[in-house]
Order: C-alpha cells, then structure tokens, then sequence
C-alpha cells in the first residue's frame, strides 16, 4: 500500500511556476511527513490551496482519534489482501504510465542517476555518455549492486553501421591463484562466496572505455563529475538500497565467511556502526578520489597506475592474489550478439561466457506453442514457459563458459530445429522430470540501465558486482567493493567452466536488446541473476503475444524458477521451486498446483526492469516498483 498524497500546480505554459502543494502522509496516517508549497503566481492555485487546508488540518485530530481508542499497532506495509489504486487508463496492473519524450531517455535504478543521464544527453552527449555518466553515480547510488570492482556487459544500436553490436567487459581470475588452492579452500565443493579467492578482475571501468572512445562526444572527464559531486555531498539512501545495505553488513560481519577484512568495508558503508537507513545522507569521499583519478587518467589511471598500485597493495597485504598486471592486461571484447526472431521481433543475447543465450533458447522452445491462444497469465501459458526454462538452463549448465577456453556449439543450441525437438519434451498435463540438456552434435546478475539520444543511438547496459554486493572485500582508502564473479566457476575435471588461472567465470549478467524490420526497437534489462533470461523472456512474450505497452510489460506479475542444474556444478533439484509474484492469478496458482508444481514464498527476487522502447520519431521509457529507479524522457 503506497502513502497516500497528491502534489497540484504543474508549471504553466509560460514557464512560470504554478502554487504546488505535496502532502504525504504516512501509512497509519499519524501526522504530516512533508508538505511542501511552492508560491509564484499564487492567484493561479489559490482555490486549489486553500481546499487543502482542512484536509491538513484534520490530519492531527485522525491521529489523536486512532491512538485513543488504544487498538495494538497494525502493519500497513505487508497487507496481501491490498492493492495499488486504479488507473483510469492502461494496464490495471500498471504502476504508472510510460513515459515518452522526442529527444532521448534514460531509465535506470535510482531517480538521480535517470536525472544525470538526461542531463548529459540535454548538453550533447550521446546516449553511451550518458550511460557512462549514469553508471557512475550508480557505483556510488546503488552500491550493493554496482560499481567499478565489477563487470560490465552492453549491447547497443549504432544508427551509422544500424547494427546491434556487443561489448563483453567480464574480467579473468587472477593468474597466480591455481586450482589447487581453489579446491583447497572450496566451501561444499565450490568456490567460496566471498573474500579473495572469488574475486576476478574488475572489468567497468575498461568497458566505459572502450565504449567512450568509439561512442562517446563529450569529454571523458566531464561524465565522472556528477558522480563525484554525489560523492562528496552525500545523497539520502533510497529505501530499497537501504534493506540491502543492511543485509549486506549483517552478512559480511557473520563470522566464518572467509573474507579476509572487514573494516574496510564498515568504515566505507558503516561508519557509524550501522549501515544508512531508507532517507539518511550517506556520503563516499574514498570513492569521490577514485574517480577524480580515473577522470584525469583514463582506463590507464585504474588498470596501470596509481589505483592499480593500490589494489595490488591491497591484495598482497590481505595474502590476496590480484596482481598489477592481471589488471594491466585485461581488455573487454567487442562482439557480435546472437539472434533469433520471435513472432516478427529480432531478439538479440550475447554469447557465453554471458548466459544471454538462454533467453533465446526459451524463446525458440516457446514458438512452437501457441501463447496467445492458450490466453494471458493462465495456467498452460505459465506451465510451458518454465519447462522451457527448465530445458534451456539444462544446456546453460552444461555448455555455458568462457569460449576462449573450449568450444561451445552456439549455431546448434540457437537453431530452431533443436528448439522444436526440445519442444517435443513439454507435455500440457504433467512436468517434466528429470530434464536433460541436450546432446551436441559431434561435428560441432546488478544494475540495468539504459539510454537513448537523439540520434537513433540506443544504449542497454548491465552492470554489476555479483551476489550480495560483492565479495566484501574494500581496498584500502577507495571506496569500492571487489566483484565476487570468481564463485561461478565450477571444480568438476571435466567441464567447460572449469576454474582455470586468467580465464573469465560463467557471467549471469546480461542487457536485452530487440528490432524489428530492420530497425532498433526495444532495449531493456531484467536485474537478478538467473532471473535474467526469464524476465528477460517473460517481458517480449508480454508484448509481443499479449500487446501489453512497454511499462505494463515489466509490472505484469512474474514467475521465478530455481533448482535447475547450475554451470557451478550444482545438480536440478527434483521439479525444483517455483515463486509466483502475488499478483498471479488465484485459479493460475490453483491450476499449477495440480500439475504437481512445488511453491515457494515470494521472496523478492523477481529482478528489477527497465526499458526505452523505439517509436518513429519518440522513445517510450518505463522502470517498475520492484525497485527505486526511475525512467525520464524529454
């Protein structure tokens, strides 16, 4: 249940500002949170003020009316029996409207970091400066799921070539930590979560790079300077970074969790003993000076010079293993996505090492079946879309890794003949179990974001540092956390993403990119680890099938499915769990249940979606409730 208020007094058409009242109250309604009026040209709004005096003023007395008659406290936050208002128009479902502009858009995970990519396009920028200005802040917004320790993959439209092209910015593990000591130190057979030996080489800052010096029209300082600003000024935590900035300390300061030190990360994100509550200011000046460095010195300044020195500093005195050099030497790869068509829509992933494929591989299983007919959010639509998971992820398990260190049948896996055979295995009235992936023929997770400029450039960038803000590691006086990719590799002899010194881990973080007729159509991301490529897939079956618009797309309630086979080496497990957001419909859940479906609770880990959607001449921009973030256009 949202707070209840309402703001009145746009500006005018003759730009002046109109009276503008904001009154929100909180959710027992006990008194007054903010009221916020802004006076120019009051005769404007005078009748429209003065209305809302007795309703402000009656608020007190409600309070004093509810604590009276001494009832016992009640949560107001969790009322599954509730839902959002009704619209008027669109989706019933919809958290709001789309937001549409002519000019350019920007829609990431943080309202600040949308208002400085827009800016950045207002002063010229291209849609690739703005994202790099973006993902800044983002690293200092948004740092339990991003930032310069970590990896960072993109896929856009360039209006010159009119290709998709890819950028794969995924570091290697270091090359002085062998195999040996992986499985010396192993946890249960895999690589453990967190400290040095799941740390890989940090691949952002290259990829920004990279993509600056091909894309880019402002100047490389100038991006970083928002951020900075952020930094040093400090901004109030957002309410659903706050949560995890707090399960984040609360995880890293157990004991037994093999991070080597700690102190730097709670003097970094914990200063005062406790990480930021939802609205209190958090400051980073470490990460202010990092990035005053990488503005003035480029790629160099991070991967060959003083912070390079630091980090192997950092390492060596933890009894670490990343080296100046691992970091001088790595490089990001420009790329040629996959594609498939999908009912007339083009949609593109990139190649493993990133799981990208696998969004396509469910959307080729699923054309075989008739979506639509079988109707939108029922029972048969749902069944088939996650043993189509199930099918393609078995695959992912399997033959997923870094194709420098092996071969991967990718014609095979994305052709349509394997889908249909794949296709054969569904049946509509039981699951399927066991699932296996397939037989190759023998001759053969995070912050989304996304931007778009006036010039038809469209930009869809993931960026992230792995599970639970990373690996808990904070090198010394810098500001950021290490990435924790390195826990993907897999132990087993034998298979492809075997650990190996210098080689890049299994990569869930993937962007979405789709055209149609030729032309760029849709970028967009779905946040969250192997809920990537289901969201991922979920978002074009809605559009695409159901004709939901590019907001209502991404706030259509969700399924998640876990306990499939993993390339880490971890088995399926059974029929595995499904999670169904609350607003799938009752007779949905009552029809999977009978097929024999395993629930589990709704959890929260249904990702985070953003999206720019292409229309001639107009860009149609959406972010969700899922999370703080926010999409502009203009």
């Amino acid at each position: 249940m949202g707070s209840f208020g309402r703001c009145v007094g746009p500006a005018d058409g003759f730009g002046l500002e109109r009276p503008k009242v904001c009154v929100t109250f909180n959710r027992e309604w006990a008194s007054i949170t903010a009221l916020i009026v802004t006076i120019r040209d009051l005769p404007m709004r005078r009748r429209t003020f003065l209305a809302s005096l007795p309703l402000i003023a009656a608020v007190p007395s409600l309070a004093r009316a509810a604590s009276a008659t001494g009832a016992p406290p009640v949560n107001n936050l969790q009322r599954p029996d509730m839902h959002g208002g009704d619209r008027i128009a669109g989706a019933s479902y919809a958290s709001r409207s789309p937001v549409w502009g002519r000019s350019g858009a920007a829609a990431t995970a943080h309202p600040n970091a949308s208002l400085i990519a827009v800016d950045i396009l207002r002063k010229g920028g291209s849609a690739v400066d703005a994202a790099i200005a973006a993902n800044a802040a983002l690293g200092f917004l948004e740092p339990v799921s991003c930032g310069v320790g970590g990896d960072c993959f993109a896929m856009l439209w360039d209006p010159k070539t009119k290709q998709v092209v890819g950028l794969n910015g995924s570091g290697r593990s270091p090359r002085g930590l062998s195999l040996e000591t992986q499985r010396a130190r192993a946890r249960n057979g895999h690589i453990n979560a967190y400290g040095a030996v799941s740390v890989s080489v940090p691949g952002a800052v290259d990829a920004w790079w990279e993509l600056h010096q091909r894309y880019g029209r402002l100047p490389w300082a100038d991006l970083f300077e928002p951020a900075i600003a952020l930094a040093e000024q400090g901004q109030p935590v957002a309410q659903t970074i706050a949560y995890y900035l707090k399960a984040s300390h609360q995880r890293f300061t157990m004991p037994n969790q093999g991070i080597e030190e700690v102190e730097n990360f709670k003097r970094t994100y914990a200063a005062t003993g406790a990480t930021p509550r939802e609205g209190e200011i958090f400051r980073n000046p470490d990460l202010a000076k990092t990035y005053r460095k990488i503005a003035a010195g480029g790629r160099a300044a991070f991967y060959e010079g003083e912070i390079a020195d630091g980090i192997e500093r950092y390492f060596k005195r933890i009894d670490g293993w990343m080296t100046k050099q691992d970091l001088a030497s790595h490089h990001a790869q420009w790329t040629k996505p996959l594609v498939t068509n999908y009912h007339g829509t083009d949609v593109y992933g990139l190649a493993p090492n990133s799981q990208g494929l696998s969004t396509l591989q469910m959307l080729n299983i699923l054309e075989n079946f008739d979506l639509p007919g079988m109707g939108f959010q029922t029972t048969a639509s749902l069944h088939h879309q996650i043993e189509a998971k199930r099918l393609a992820f078995e695959d992912r398990a399997k033959f997923f890794a870094d194709p420098d260190f092996g071969k991967i049948p990718l014609e095979w896996l994305n052709s349509k003949d394997y889908a249909a055979q794949r296709a054969k295995l569904i049946r509509p009235d039981r699951i399927l179990t066991p699932v296996y992936a397939g037989q190759a023929p023998s001759h053969g997770d995070t912050t989304y974001f996304c931007t778009a400029d006036s010039d038809g450039m469209m930009v869809s960038l993931i960026q992230s540092n792995y599970r639970g803000m990373g690996s808990g590691l904070v090198a010394d006086n810098m500001g950021f956390m290490f990435q924790d990719r390195g826990e993907l590799f897999n132990l087993n002899d034998g298979h492809p993403n075997l650990y190996a010194p210098g080689k890049r881990p299994f990569q869930t973080i993937i962007p979405g990119f789709a055209c149609k007729d030729g032309a760029p159509l849709l970028a967009f991301g779905v946040m969250g680890g192997d809920m990537q490529p289901q969201g991922q897939a979920q978002v074009i079956i809605n559009m695409t099938d159901h004709g939901l618009d590019v907001q209502a797309a991404g706030d259509n309630p969700r399924w998640h499915h876990e306990g499939s086979s993993e390339p880490t080496g971890e088995p399926q497990d059974g029929v595995g769990t499904l999670r169904l957001e609350t607003g799938v419909p009752q007779a949905t859940r009552e029809g999977l249940a009978a097929l024999g479906w395993k629930f589990g609770p709704s959890d929260g880990g249904f990702g985070g979606y953003q999206a720019i959607q292409r229309f001639e001449g107009r860009y149609a921009a959406a972010s969700e409730m899922r999370k703080d973030g926010l999409a502009l256009a203009y």
